[in-house]
């Protein structure tokens, strides 16, 4: 097996009307690895992640995920893989724990009862476990997202805004959990997110995603050295700003 778990090569998407969502990229990303994919809006990162976890089909390139292909063997990949995003909804008139049963099944877990009982352990969701999804605060909603993305326990975990509008000590408790997850299960993590904190702690290697194409990748270390500014929050405003000059002298 490849030393990197998730390999893309010259991804492209292209939608109705000759829209480039995504030209060209290429990365590599190391298995136990977190790595971050950063970006303003309409950069691509959905569209690339979207590809990543099969639920669209590239125009041209190709992803490998544990030296398979997506998307031709997405389903023995799936079983391998989660997800969470704040953006994408849970059954709002099931429980908690319903929600969990039907991904666990979902996913085919047979001694399921055993994982989703661990999860509300470690996820601390006891206190709400039994309440509807669509009566939760958002930090709740929250930990049952990523209840649900580590129900399978993934050696690769996709990961869209995860601490997006939790409040700062409930942000820290969701990312001290996802490092303690990869360190126990040496899991793969690639990162949306657009908290510069958030990434200078938890990634190794960080790839700039601009108008569909990689600008920029490195260390956040290194790229803060690059750019000669503070920290990942100037660094990221100092490459969409580039962007959207370079934008407005093209169409001029």
């Amino acid at each position: 097996m490849s030393d990197n778990l998730l390999i893309v090569e010259n991804l492209t998407k292209i939608y109705e009307g000759n829209t480039a969502a995504v030209q060209g990229i290429s990365f590599a990303v190391p298995a136990g690895a977190t790595y971050g994919l950063l970006g303003g809006n309409g950069a691509g990162k959905t569209t690339t992640l979207s590809m990543i976890l099969g639920l669209l089909t590239p125009t041209s390139g190709k992803i490998t995920i544990f030296d398979e292909d997506m998307p031709k063997q997405k389903r023995s990949l799936l079983a391998r893989m989660n997800f969470s995003s704040p953006y994408v909804d849970m059954v709002g008139n099931l429980s908690v724990k319903e929600n969990l049963i039907v991904f666990a099944h979902l996913y085919g877990l047979r001694d399921y009862k055993q994982r989703i009982d661990s999860l509300i352990t470690s996820l601390q969701l006891e206190k709400f476990l039994n309440r509807q999804v669509r009566s939760l605060s958002a930090g709740q909603i929250t930990r049952t997202s990523l209840a649900k993305s580590l129900i399978n326990t993934p050696r690769l975990l996709v990961l869209d805004e995860p601490t997006a509008s939790l409040d700062p000590d409930t942000a820290d408790w969701v990312r001290t959990h996802l490092e303690n997850y990869q360190r126990e299960q040496n899991a793969t993590i690639l990162l949306a997110s657009h908290n510069m904190g958030e990434v200078e702690r938890m990634c190794n290697n960080i790839l700039m995603m601009q108008n569909g194409k990689i600008v920029d990748r490195g260390t956040p270390r290194a790229l803060i050295d690059k750019y000669g500014r503070q920290n990942m929050e100037e660094v990221f405003l100092h490459i969409s700003r580039q962007g959207a000059i370079g934008m407005v002298e093209e169409a001029a």
